[in-house]
Parts: structure tokens; sequence; C-alpha cells
């Protein structure tokens, strides 16, 4: 690609769609879930052969579990399924796993699988795949205070709260891709995102394609990031 000088270091994606795409077939919703991981696993390699060095996706928010419970427990399943199934092909591909979330509330089966992903993949550098899982932008922040206090911390200022973040070594995301035309964060990255930029595409997630991936790419390297200044 043009411009590599000017790629993204942290790309982060609101895989949104999944649900509707299913609709629009007759399929059942978790048909859908799972035509978006095919898609998931498509925007990973992409993302990989760019060079990117971190690739976030809003997995699971903490608003998710409102949803119905059939829908739920079949989300659980197939995160175990495919991290058993895959982390051992991201580790020999050298791609590092990590869970961004609160761990409250997560079924112990599904605990002891995000341990084991990162585990696995500790040592590898080339890139990191950020899962957020049952992430909430707000809750992050409310836990970072809370963590502060228990420290007898006085935040003073961004640094101050910062390192009480979930991730607070992972550089924030340069590009936040959206799919299905929605037009919103969702509670995703709040604090991270304040100097983000921002793709917005009409395509559902299940759809989304290399080529999507390198229209937002192309779209955030044409972009003059100014952080406030004129």
């Amino acid at each position: 690609m043009e411009n590599l000088q000017k790629l993204p270091v942290h790309v982060a994606v609101i895989m949104d769609g999944n649900g509707r795409w299913a609709e629009k077939r007759g399929l059942p919703r978790l048909l859908g879930h799972r035509a978006g991981i095919a898609a998931l696993e498509r925007a990973l390699r992409a993302a990989g052969e760019m060079g990117i060095r971190y690739f976030s996706v809003y997995a699971f928010s903490t608003e998710n579990w409102n949803r119905p419970e059939s829908e739920v427990s079949g989300l659980m399943d197939l995160l175990q399924y495919y991290a058993r199934k895959k982390v051992p092909e991201l580790a020999e591909s050298g791609v590092r796993v990590r869970f961004c979330g609160s761990r409250e509330n997560v079924p112990e089966s599904v605990l002891k699988i995000m341990d084991w992903c990162m585990h696995e993949t500790a040592s590898c550098s080339r890139m990191t795949f950020i899962v957020c899982f049952n992430y909430g932008g707000r809750q992050e922040i409310i836990d970072a205070v809370k963590k502060a206090r228990k420290t007898g911390t006085e935040i003073r200022d961004e640094k101050d709260l910062q390192k009480f973040l979930y991730l607070p070594d992972v550089p924030d995301p340069d590009l936040i891709i959206r799919t299905s035309g929605e037009l919103r964060l969702s509670n995703f990255w709040l604090w991270e995102s304040s100097y983000s930029e921002y793709y917005f595409t009409d395509v559902l997630w299940p759809d989304f394609a290399e080529e999507d991936l390198k229209k937002a790419v192309e779209s955030y390297a044409g972009r003059k990031r100014r952080y406030g200044r004129i």
C-alpha cells in the first residue's frame, strides 16, 4: 500500500450487523455471528499483512448481557469453540491475544479459556489482537477510579488515571471502524478514542472484506491529524 508511513498503529473495529445479516437471509441470529467470526478472521489476517501492530474488536459489551439468553449462551459457546480452534494458529503466526474488559459476571468456563488464550500467545510479538469482551467505556473509567482509590493514588491529571485503565500499555486507537451504517461509538474505547479517526461503512460485518479494510486505512492515510491544534 501507498503512504505506509501513515499506516495506523492501532485499528479498532465495532463489528456491527451480524444479526441483520442473518435476518435478511431468514437465518437464526447465531449463524450471523458465525459468519461474523469468518469476517474477523479475514480482517485480522489482512491487518497483519498490512503491518498493523494492534487490532482490537468490540466483541461483547457490558450491555450485551441483556440480549436473549439463547443468543448470549450461543455467543459464549462460539467464543470458547473458536478460541480453542484458532489460538494455536495465531500463536504460530506471532499474534498475541489479549482480552480487555471487566471479569465480573463472566462465566468461569469463559474466564478459563480467555486466560488460556493469553497464556498461549504471551510471547508473540508480531501483532497484538485485542478482544474487548464484557467491555464498556464508562465501566472502564469507573473501574480505573476504584483501582486508584484502593492504592491511595490521587488523580491529578490524565496520566494518573490512564495507568489504571484495563490495558494502559496499549496505544490509543488511531482508526475506529464501524460497520452496518450505524454512526455512534456505543460505549467503545471512550477514554482512548479522544483523538481517534473514524470510518463508517454501510457494509454489514459478515460481508466485510479485505478491500473494505484497505479502503478504511487509505481513508485514514489521507487525513491530517491535528490533535486539537490548528
